[in-house]
């Protein structure tokens, strides 16, 4: 922060012009105040140095030289305080009695504002957030956001230093914190009944809950209310504490200065105005005659300039005029209103404001009040006493009724007249007892003359007594309050004599009268009257004490009135109403010769005595109080002969510090208290406007080249006000111009021109996270401004763009140094304590004294830089590129809105609408310095090494969403590194597949996988990682675990090893592929369709290795019915159905319309290849189970009818039946057979996944071997069946009937003609065999569609 007493040190270092003397008297002539006045200079000329005030020494000595430097610092400190002490005089007066300022009430309001201990408060509140140390709470994402708010905007540094400027509020905190969250809300999935309005709601009372801590909320809204409350409008009493404490004024020297300057006297202030007016006058006058002119641009400007001041002047006086004066009752300054009249008075002209009678109008409020009657002895005591009151002219009020024993009330009468000296009549009445009496009977009456000077009190009064009344020493008690109205200054009985009015020495009650601010007569008065009799206008008099006059009786001190031609002699009865009257008048006359009263003069001759005269009124004692402590000389001192434009300076920066050194985060801007005294102060003693704001923006261009945060909206208004000044473009005219005032601009002009292109350049310094509101938008506004040669003609706007990009240029290399230096801290530090050898010297140092100096060689950075491994460094790249990115997008977020309208010019509105194009030129000048590092990094990487994808991704995923930078200079440049990179990455693995699919077939067991992760061949597969980067988002890359669309190997059986290992291999690159998002479009249709074409060529080449193992798989296999499906041909066809399945997603594209037609056509080829595998794979299945049907027909086939075989194995069982229970001959067979079917029918419907090639195989199973049954019997039309033949095909049939259809084989199939011709056949054998043989032993065809008990 800024030191309040920071310029008191530069006394040293002033030059010679700036040893300009202030508080001496002015000769007349140019005044010419320094370009910078220092606290020191201004003042009493210090003496020279050969001078006699100096003490010398004989011969020079150290000790000397000391005392010299000591002495010469007490002088200079004294010099200071006086003059602080003389410009605290002058600020005081325009506090008592403004008329022409008032304070503010349309200023924006300022935030409190945050200081380095409230910050670090701030900090540890957020931090026992995170650590779950408070009783709020939250979810998961609102703990998220304010995690990213306290690492990004807390721990900021930049917030750090807006702190230290002064600039940071709880307002600008809570800001940042809601634009923070307002995207992250939005981002958030719609919720039923919640809205999103809502829970910003939420998550911003629990900010200001954080925020607040433990504190009471309600003494919190206390102390705002009062802190705002004085931050708007403050009273005379906190004006002057203010004040106090900027000047270094002491308490008790305002009490000296205050009672002394009668300033609770508002007369007293309105006769300092006057005469102060009239000083200036005459100084323009002394100027016009001496032709002693400032020195101006042009000389026709002289007369211009006599002619601003006198306009000036009378300008005041028409506003001090325009104030009215109240004819009675309070004078509430504050209720005053500045008048508009901008007319000009000529004050020459006294014909005009020739003061009538009639203009005089005074108003009084009398109250009498009626205590008591003493000596009412000849009444009886029950008689009914009363009193009447009245003012003469005016209406007649009664008391309360009162026995006469006791006549007391305490009644009180209120009346209004016009009189001064009006005549109150009171009257004592006691009721008439007769009959005939019409009116009570007068007793008594008393008729009083009050004056405002009257005692207030009661007091007793003789009452004049009626005919016939008895009592004859009646008197009443009774107090008349007779109110002073304000505009009577005073009033009293006065001897007077003069030429042309009170012609005769005569006593007379005179009372004077303010007319108007600059009208005063002195009225005499007769009792009852309530015009003047005679009155006097003192416009132009001087009133002082004189000696008694000779020839007049009457009167003891004497005092008159002087004006050119006229002598008007006045005559009190006592010293104090002489003292009054003569202050009164001297108000009134605006003279700027004080009188002094006699007395004072001889006590100044004799110096004895400090005591003063019992008679003198108390303004006299506070003056002898105040010349008793050396403070006469302030109070005294002429304003008109002070150098007032080095003193507003003065008091100016003063008032700058403290107000940046108080609570508040001003930027600059004055409170509404500081605002008014500055305005009257320099409308009062005439400080030019373009000074003042010269001034004003020196003291504010000083505070922002040091550090503090300034509004560049309030250096806008100063600027421009000066710019219109100097150029003659006011809005009032034009004006006189100096050639002091032109230098100083260009000198600030060029000052300022340097500040805005430095906080340009520094613009995320200067403004961070676009704090404060719109001052980044301010600031190009100004500068434009600042460019343009005159008020009038627009800038061109290539010549504002060229700066501007001139700026951000170097903006960028001023972020990336920064940046790189930031990034590099943060290393060194993660290096130091992740080091080995740092580690290993941590644990012994304390062990050895020479292990230290040894550790901190190997430990110093230029060492550990040496160690620093292409890894490492493409670790240090990626991070940077995190925090490129992080400022890119708060650039984007924070300071891209100048781009908005402004409210300056048209000019400022058609340049900013190309900010946006200078800030995207801004970024990618950042980027290029980021690119030099990144392709450093990149060279030093091992061939064939792809750890620097993760790079690509991070900065391809910002730029490609990023409307202005996609497919910049730097997004080109990143795509020509890695379009080589991912096209050798994809060769190899390309070849790397194709070799796994090899070796992985030559040894396939087919087994399902079911855990891929546990069955993979070892396969190097070089896939990227992603490193743990947890600010950026980043798509996850291809890693060896399984793919979402492998998640039901869990639940069943899948393909072999190899195709699963070749279907997530082509899914992984794929899916990295388009993890890169490649953003050129040609290039990227080409990795898809090269990535897709891949894909067919393995898969296809993946079906034809299958087709060839199925197959000879079967071969191998058993042609009888132990003949079991294996669950590898299960797996085979599982691979057919994941081949199917993966095609679709990783053979199919989305290409243009040219491409469409072609690729469809590559790809039905794909989808026919698997087709004709696996009909060809069902059809080799089925005539596997048309070859085990075939061996079970060639055994029934030798019980054929003519056989050998037959005839013998018939006799036998026939001959054996009759002895032994023969069990039935062929059933095993029959029993083997429906066993191996449902067996392989439950395999396939359990292992094979896909659902339409079982079905398939069903039915072409059931008809082929059902085509068989047909053929074979066909083939015996002519034979008749044998009884055992008939039973096993009997079974057979019904067995394969039943099963295929529980398998959902369509009646269609099942109930074909061929089974009607089988059936039939068996049927009509059943017949013969049941009539030949005597019965089938309960084997029949008619059970077929029934349920068979015996199969459960």
């Amino acid at each position: 922060m800024l030191d309040p007493s920071s310029s008191e040190e530069e006394g040293d270092e002033i030059v010679e012009v700036e040893r300009k003397e202030v508080m001496a008297p002015k000769t007349g002539g140019a005044r010419l105040s320094p370009n910078r006045t220092n606290d020191v200079g201004g003042g009493l000329q210090p003496p020279s140095r050969g001078g006699s005030g100096r003490p010398s020494s004989p011969s020079p000595s150290v000790g000397s030289d000391k005392e010299k430097e000591d002495l010469e610092k007490m002088q200079r400190e004294e010099e200071e305080r006086k003059k602080r002490l003389q410009l605290y005089v002058f600020v005081m007066r325009c506090i008592a009695y403004p008329f022409n300022a008032k304070q503010p009430t349309d200023m924006a309001r300022r935030q409190q504002k945050i200081s380095k201990q409230q910050l670090q408060t701030v900090k540890e509140r957020f931090q026992a957030f995170l650590n779950g140390e408070t009783q709020i709470v939250a979810d998961e994402a609102f703990i998220n956001a304010v995690q990213s708010y306290y690492e990004v905007f807390l721990k900021s540094d930049r917030v750090s230093r807006m702190v230290q400027s002064g600039g940071c509020s709880a307002s600008d905190s809570r800001e940042v914190f809601k634009k923070h969250i307002e995207k992250r809300v939005r981002s958030l999935p719609e919720i039923d009944g919640l809205s999103k309005e809502t829970v910003l709601s939420s998550w911003m009372a629990k900010f200001d809950t954080i925020y607040r801590g433990e504190e009471d909320p309600r003494k919190h809204q206390q102390r705002m209310t009062a802190s705002a409350a004085s931050e708007l409008i403050l009273s005379k009493d906190q004006l002057y504490e203010m004040f106090q404490q900027i000047l270094g004024i002491k308490k008790f020297e305002h009490q000296l200065l205050y009672n002394a300057c009668q300033l609770d006297n508002p007369d007293e202030q309105a006769a300092q105005i006057r005469r102060e007016l009239d000083g200036r006058l005459q100084m323009a006058d002394q100027i016009a005659r001496g032709g002693k002119f400032p020195k101006f641009v042009s000389k026709e400007m002289e007369a211009m300039f006599i002619e601003e001041l006198r306009s000036s002047v009378n300008l005041l006086m028409a506003n001090l005029e325009s104030m009215p004066v109240s004819k009675g009752g309070e004078f509430k300054l504050q209720k005053l209103k500045r008048g508009h009249n901008t007319s000009i008075m000529d004050m020459g002209q006294e014909d005009e404001n020739t003061l009538s009678k009639s203009d005089v109008v005074l108003s009084f409020t009398l109250e009498v009040v009626i205590v008591e009657v003493q000596g009412l002895k000849s009444l009886a005591p029950n008689r009914i006493v009363y009193c009447t009151m009245e003012v003469e002219g005016g209406h007649k009020l009664q008391t309360d009724q009162a026995e006469a024993s006791k006549p007391t009330w305490g009644t009180q009468g209120d009346f209004t007249t016009t009189q001064p000296l009006p005549a109150v009549k009171v009257k004592l009445f006691t009721e008439s007892t007769g009959v005939l009496a019409l009116e009570d009977k007068e007793l008594g009456r008393v008729v009083l003359h009050p004056t405002p000077n009257s005692p207030k009190q009661s007091e007793l009064h003789k009452m004049t007594v009626s005919k016939g009344c008895p009592d004859s020493d009646l008197k009443i008690k009774l107090a008349i309050r007779m109110d002073k109205p304000q505009n009577m200054k005073h009033c009293g009985y006065l001897w007077a004599i003069g030429k042309n009015v009170w012609k005769r020495w005569k006593k007379r009650f005179f009372v004077l009268v303010q007319v108007s601010q600059y009208t005063f007569a002195m009225c005499s008065y007769r009792e009852k009257k309530a015009e003047p009799v005679e009155l006097l206008q003192l416009d132009g008099y001087t009133v002082d004490y004189t000696d008694p006059q000779p020839g007049l009786d009457g009167g003891r001190t004497f005092f008159n009135a002087v004006k050119e031609g006229d002598t008007v002699i006045f005559a009190s009865d006592d010293e104090q109403d002489r003292i009054l009257w003569v202050q009164a008048m001297y108000r009134a006359t605006g003279q700027s010769h004080k009188p002094i009263p006699p007395t004072q003069v001889q006590k100044l001759n004799s110096r004895g005595g400090t005591a003063p005269q019992l008679d003198a009124p108390i303004s006299q004692f506070y003056a002898d109080r105040a010349q008793k402590h050396g403070m006469d000389e302030f109070i005294s001192a002429n304003p008109c002969n002070f150098d007032h434009a080095s003193l507003f300076e003065l008091v100016q920066r003063l008032t700058l510090d403290h107000r940046l050194n108080d609570s508040y985060s001003c930027l600059g801007w004055f409170s509404p208290g500081q605002v008014f005294v500055m305005d009257e102060y320099c409308a009062r003693n005439g400080v030019r406007g373009c000074h003042r704001h010269l001034c004003y923006l020196s003291d504010l261009l000083e505070r922002a080249e040091n550090g503090a945060m300034i509004d560049p909206t309030l250096l806008h208004y100063s600027f421009a006000f000066c710019a219109s000044h100097v150029h003659g473009n006011r809005p009032d005219g034009i004006g006189t111009v100096t050639v002091e005032e032109k230098e100083r601009f260009e000198e600030i002009k060029e000052r300022l021109r340097v500040l805005l292109e430095n906080q340009i350049t520094h613009f995320r310094y200067c403004f961070p996270f676009g704090r404060p509101e719109g001052a980044l938008k301010a600031t190009l506004s100004l500068l434009e401004r600042v460019l343009m040669k005159d008020i009038v003609t627009p800038v061109p706007q290539e010549e504002v763009k060229t700066v501007i990009r001139r700026c951000l240029e170097q903006a960028a290399l001023v972020n990336y140094q920064r940046l790189s230096e930031y990034a590099k801290l943060e290393g060194k530090k993660r290096e130091m304590y992740e080091h080995p050898v740092f580690c290993l010297a941590s644990q012994v140092m304390d062990l050895t004294i020479r292990l230290p100096m040894l550790t901190f060689q190997l430990c110093a950075p230029e060492n550990v830089g040496r160690l620093v491994t292409p890894a490492k460094k493409l670790e240090d790249t990626i991070r940077l590129a995190e925090l490129v990115i992080e400022v890119l997008q708060q650039n984007e977020e924070h300071h891209a809105e100048a781009s908005g309208p402004s409210s300056g010019n048209q000019l400022g509105k058609e340049a900013f609408a190309w900010w946006s194009d200078l800030m995207v030129e801004h970024a990618e000048t950042f980027l290029s310095l980021y690119s030099v590092d990144m392709d450093s990094a990149l060279e030093v990487q091992p061939p064939d090494s792809w750890d620097s994808f993760p790079l690509f991704q991070l900065l391809n995923d910002f730029l490609r969403t990023d409307y202005n930078l996609c497919n910049g200079k730097f997004h080109k440049h990143l795509q020509d590194l890695y379009a080589p990179l991912v096209v050798r990455y994809v060769d190899l693995m390309e070849s790397s597949i194709a070799q796994s699919i090899h070796r992985g077939f030559e040894r396939e067991s087919w087994e399902p996988v079911k855990s891929i992760t546990s069955n993979l061949p070892n396969v190097n597969l070089q896939m990227p990682k992603v490193p743990n980067l947890t600010s950026v988002n980043l798509p996850q890359m291809p890693s060896f675990s399984t793919p979402s669309w492998m998640a039901a190997i869990y639940d069943s059986d899948n393909g072999s090893g190899t195709s699963e290992d070749l279907f997530w291999k082509l899914d992984a690159l794929q899916t990295f592929i388009q993890d890169l998002h490649w953003p050129e479009e040609e290039f990227g249709k080409h990795l898809e369709s090269r990535l897709k074409l891949m894909s067919s060529d393995m898969i296809e080449s993946c079906i034809k290795r299958t087709r060839v193992a199925f197959e000879a798989k079967l071969q191998k296999s058993s042609r009888a019915t132990d003949f079991r499906v294996p669950q590898s041909i299960c797996t085979m066809f599982n691979v057919m159905v994941d081949a199917k399945a993966q095609s679709a997603k990783l053979c199919a594209m989305d290409l243009g319309q040219e491409f469409v037609r072609e690729w469809r056509q590559y790809h039905s080829q794909i989808d026919n290849l698997i087709e004709e595998t696996v009909k060809e794979m069902i059809t080799l299945l089925v005539a596997k189970f048309v070859v085990i049907l075939e061996s079970v027909l060639a055994k029934l086939s030798r019980y054929d009818e003519g056989t050998l075989f037959s005839s013998f194995l018939s006799f036998t069982v026939k001959a054996a039946s009759k002895y032994v229970d023969v069990p039935k001959p062929g059933m095993d067979v029959a029993d083997g057979y429906v066993t191996f079917v449902r067996h392989s029918q439950d395999m396939l419907r359990d292992k094979v996944n896909e659902e339409v090639y079982v079905e398939r195989l069903f039915d072409q199973w059931y008809t082929s071997t059902m085509n068989l049954l047909g053929t074979w019997l066909t083939d015996r039309m002519d034979l008749q069946l044998h009884v055992y033949q008939l039973k096993i095909l009997i079974r057979v049939v019904k067995k394969k009937y039943r099963d295929f259809r529980l398998q959902g084989v369509l009646d269609s199939t099942l109930n074909s003609k061929m089974y009607e011709t089988v059936r039939n056949r068996l049927t009509l054998e059943e017949a013969t065999a049941s009539v030949r043989e005597g019965g089938m032993q309960g084997i029949s065809m008619k059970d077929s569609d029934e349920e068979d008990e015996d199969d459960n």
